[in-house]
């Protein structure tokens, strides 16, 4: 098992990067790039798969709150899983939470996005 190391956020690989400013951006177009054909993301317990289904929930995840973003943290795990940390304030229930955004890469695209409470 490996143990994951904790790093600056600017040091996650640019593909990760480029996608969390295009999501908090709401900028599902440019985010939904970042994804191989068949990725599968999980979500609050739903799962998408494959581009379509994954830009549909680019468009809508969160759409019903206003709510701040901020990256607070970032783990490497190994070359092709990564964790960011990001916590969010708003009108949600709860009003705050830090949620953990595990990828898996495949090659240069992401396969797997796990988003979950931290």
């Amino acid at each position: 098992m490996t143990i994951p190391t904790t790093i600056q956020p600017s040091r996650l690989p640019a593909l990760i990067q480029g996608f969390l400013a295009a999501h908090t951006a709401r900028d599902a177009d440019t985010a939904i790039g970042a994804f191989t054909p068949d990725a599968v993301v999980t979500d609050e317990g739903r799962t998408f798969r494959g581009t379509e289904e994954i830009l549909g929930f680019l468009r809508h995840s969160g759409s019903e709150f206003s709510y701040t973003t901020e990256l607070t943290g970032a783990e490497r795990i190994d070359e092709e899983h990564w964790v960011a940390v990001n916590h969010l304030e708003g009108n949600f229930p709860g009003g705050a939470v830090d949620l953990a955004y595990r990828f898996a890469l495949a090659g240069d695209l992401v396969a797997e996005l796990v988003i979950a409470p931290r």
